[in-house]
């Protein structure tokens, strides 16, 4: 009898994603189980039951997905759970909360690729402002724009604290350097326009950050990235399926191009799925976060 294929998903919130289920069950898991209500205590015993009930063979056949919405306790879970493992009885292990992992990686891959291929430029050329910087995906995009070298300033839309602190945070966590600031108005959301090479945009879906006239006073715009699915667009004049477009909202940056959500929502699934198929394919337990992400992010583009 052929061993099933089981995914543990842990998350610390009342439910875990509907998307992630889905993805899961997609990439070919036999058995999925959804754990919600995770706390980080809980983590290090909860391994140990995944493990030792499927034997050496079994363990090959079992994975674990940890999800739900902060990026620091999906991390520090990770961290648990490789503590947890005892060799042989160890499985593989995906961390992608709230899909920031992979949506991230896609953006960022997505746009490096355009700004090579237009303006002959490197990430570490350029300064990156990330609008929605203190959610999930956008501290994520930070992380992954500073780490391949770019200037990077993350964006609360409220706090100033909280953009510092956040940026701080995760600089120190990642090992990157992080500005953080805010800007609630058009003329603060003008001023660091003006200063950016490139930006991406990870605030909530349906709301729209910057329009024409903020992105008219924009000079030196290489590439804009935009994860908002949802009308109008979080950055006007992006559409969908732009890969490398002309953005016609900001006309005194002669070769500004843009990349639209669905491009980028169609390099995340393929990366989500083949991480999770992966998880089941090697000899030696692997643990797949945002670094494995971006390698794979970088090939897919």
């Amino acid at each position: 009898m052929t061993t099933r294929t089981v995914l543990h998903m842990l998350s610390p919130h009342p439910q875990v994603s509907p998307f992630d289920l889905n993805m899961a069950v997609d990439a070919g898991f036999d058995i999925v189980f959804p754990h919600a209500n995770v706390t980080l205590d809980r983590v290090y015993a909860l391994t140990q039951d995944i493990i030792f009930s499927r034997g050496p063979k079994g363990v090959k056949r079992t994975a674990i997905f940890i999800g739900g919405r902060d990026i620091g306790v999906a991390l520090d879970m990770m961290e648990t759970i490789k503590k947890a493992m005892v060799p042989p009885f160890a499985v593989s292990v995906l961390a992608d909360p709230s899909g920031a992992f992979t949506t991230a990686t896609a953006l960022v891959a997505a746009v490096e690729k355009q700004l090579r291929e237009k303006h002959r430029l490197e990430l570490k050329d350029c300064r990156a402002i990330v609008f929605g910087g203190t959610g999930p995906v956008g501290i994520s995009t930070a992380v992954i724009a500073a780490l391949a070298g770019a200037d990077v300033t993350l964006v609360d839309h409220l706090s100033l604290d909280t953009a510092m602190r956040t940026a701080e945070e995760y600089g120190r966590r990642c090992g990157c350097r992080l500005k953080g600031t805010f800007a609630s108005s058009g003329a603060s959301k003008a001023w660091l326009v003006n200063r950016a090479d490139i930006l991406f945009n990870t605030t909530k879906a349906g709301i729209q950050v910057l329009d024409r006239e903020i992105l008219e006073d924009a000079k030196r715009l290489k590439v804009v990235g935009d994860v908002n699915a949802v009308p109008p667009a979080g950055i006007e004049g992006v559409r969908p399926k732009d890969m490398g477009a002309p953005l016609p909202t900001a006309p005194n940056s002669p070769g500004a191009v843009s990349v639209g959500p669905l491009a980028v929502g169609n390099i995340k699934y393929q990366l989500q799925n083949a991480m999770l198929r992966d998880l089941l394919q090697t000899e030696q337990p692997v643990y797949f976060d945002f670094h494995e992400a971006f390698k794979r992010a970088r090939k897919l583009v």
